[in-house]
């Protein structure tokens, strides 16, 4: 383990691998960079991987205050600077993707492509957003959380499954409250990650790499987004989870040494 210094906290990463384009894997929220466990151990055979901890999150240092998309941007960066990267590609999980699309923003070129795995892409539904309202209730979080469990394990029994969400359950409710308000303040402040994207400018190619939703809406709404913007692809990987990374991590890692040339 190495470590970063951001806004004077300690932030924890792993950096292993050779040659060739860095990846630089970030997590979700109340998650860890072990949840990328399988995956680095694969990829690292290809190229340099670095994976990190958020303030307050795994061998980080506890946070000080509040914290936000800002504050966790300064973690990656902290990283990134550390590690003496010129240039990397953000491995963004879910809601991580706001990090990743302001990394861009920030270096512009030094940050060339994108991943994001498991993300919500389109604008949220309505039952969406009172799960993530729910969650940063004081009384109804761990109803929520036990929601979004179910959801994310989808009937699965995996012991890398089993230990992505037993590390989120090391949070208690300061965290995963946070989480709620930050979610609902990515989407209210940027639109839908696709609005984000559109906005770089230039535009950089991305690959969105998932297992849920199965429903094929999700994947045709992906396809014809990807069809007016040449620089956007999909791939639903054989995942039922909400952890592609963990539960499918040869696909991913194949599917990123394709997209990365």
């Amino acid at each position: 383990m190495a470590t970063a210094t951001a806004d004077g906290l300690k932030i924890a990463y792993d950096d292993s691998g050779g040659e060739g384009l860095p990846l630089v894997c970030l997590t979700g929220w109340c998650s860890s960079r072990r949840r990328y466990d399988g995956f680095h151990e694969l990829a690292a055979r290809h190229r340099r991987v670095l994976r990190l901890d958020w303030r307050g999150h795994g061998d980080s240092d506890p946070a000080q205050g509040d914290f936000g998309v800002d504050e966790m941007v300064d973690d990656a960066l902290a990283v990134v600077e550390a590690a003496g990267l010129d240039s990397f590609v953000p491995v963004s999980a879910s809601h991580s993707g706001w990090v990743a699309i302001e990394l861009r923003r920030r270096l512009g070129e030094r940050v060339p492509k994108l991943v994001h795995m498991d993300w919500l892409l389109t604008r949220p539904s309505e039952p969406y957003l009172d799960v993530i309202r729910m969650l940063q209730s004081p009384e109804r979080w761990p109803e929520a959380r036990d929601t979004l469990y179910r959801i994310w394990r989808s009937g699965v029994d995996d012991p890398r499954i089993e230990a992505v969400l037993a590390a989120m359950s090391e949070h208690g409710a300061d965290m995963w409250m946070r989480s709620g308000r930050k979610i609902e303040s990515s989407f209210d402040v940027n639109g839908c990650p696709f609005d984000a994207l559109e906005r770089l400018d230039p535009p950089v190619d991305v690959l969105h790499l998932y297992g849920q939703p199965a429903d094929d809406e999700y994947l045709e709404r992906q396809e014809a987004f990807a069809a007016e913007h040449p620089w956007f692809r999909v791939r639903r990987l054989p995942a039922q989870t909400h952890f592609a990374m963990a539960e499918t991590p040869e696909e991913s890692v194949a599917e990123i040494e394709r997209f990365l040339g």
